[in-house]
């Protein structure tokens, strides 16, 4: 894993500071992002071994517990950005770099070639298959739950949340859950979109000002360690875990399946299992949740 790092050379390491390499990679950081330069750190700060490299932008977010987040020392971190971090160490032929940024940001900075594929915990659904690439190794896989109050037992199904209100992203998962079934009912639930505040779900539900939310079943412990929230009803949808690309580029789909082949490396070595238990307290990255 380690090897490409022994194989550089000064040259090397010099030629990296001035190469500029077309294709599939993207350098725009414009557009009012919060810029981390992360390609030191995934990289060892050096070019890689074997000649050319194609640098490529990794966008991600700093607000998701223990997927993608700065830690006390101010370094991004996270279950999602060491799986690109080691993903990263396996290809020589790649380079890659965050880009972090609100995560209702991720998929425009996407289609506007600001970041060349999406790390965030991103689950595949027909609406997001009709306009993006998805790899085809799954990472992770989970399932979707109403979230409410720990005192509310009056929620266990979507229409017990017509007429309420309900909190989330505008471009998650969730969200698409709860406008889908806005679309085949009468009566609505209310969607409230949560402000960029960490932690404004929990604080909104909590405090009795929503009524719930739509999230993983991994993620609540995250996010509420508190246990302020609980898990209610039967699973709403049920996804895998995958990176997201744009669409109908050769260049993307090259990517996506380099990507793939060192997906299955750390999955069968044991890599990708570790590295679940470390950041989520348990393998999620089998085809079934337990």
């Amino acid at each position: 894993m380690k090897m490409k790092r022994r194989m550089l050379t000064a040259a090397a390491a010099a030629l990296s500071l001035t190469l500029v390499v077309t294709g599939c990679g993207s350098s725009n950081n414009e557009g009012g992002n919060n810029a981390v330069n992360a390609s030191a750190e995934a990289s060892g700060g050096n070019a890689k071994a074997g000649g050319e490299v194609t640098k490529i932008v990794v966008g991600t977010g700093t607000e998701f517990p223990q997927i993608c987040f700065i830690d006390e020392n101010g370094k991004l971190t996270g279950f999602d950005v060491e799986l690109v971090r080691e993903i990263d160490e396996r290809l020589a032929a790649y380079e890659f770099e965050f880009q972090t940024m609100e995560f209702s940001n991720l998929l425009l900075s996407l289609e506007t070639k600001k970041i060349d594929f999406v790390a965030h915990e991103m689950e595949k659904n027909p609406e997001r298959e009709q306009k993006y690439l998805f790899n085809k190794v799954p990472y992770a896989h989970w399932r979707n739950r109403i979230i409410v109050a720990k005192d509310n037992d009056s929620v266990q199904t979507l229409d017990d949340l017509a007429g309420k209100k309900a909190i989330t992203s505008p471009t998650s998962a969730g969200n698409q859950i709860l406008e889908n079934y806005n679309k085949d009912h009468d009566k609505k639930i209310e969607i409230v979109y949560e402000g960029s505040a960490a932690n404004d779900s929990i604080n909104q539900i909590a405090s009795g000002r929503v009524d719930a939310t739509i999230g993983a079943d991994f993620a609540l412990a995250l996010e509420d360690p508190q246990k302020k929230l609980k898990t209610v009803g039967e699973p709403l949808s049920e996804a895998d875990i995958l990176f997201i690309f744009r669409k109908d580029e050769p260049e993307a789909q090259k990517l996506a399946d380099a990507i793939d082949g060192a997906l299955t490396e750390i999955k069968s070595d044991g890599t990708l299992g570790k590295l679940s238990e470390e950041w989520l307290g348990s393998d999620f990255t089998a085809d079934t949740v337990k």
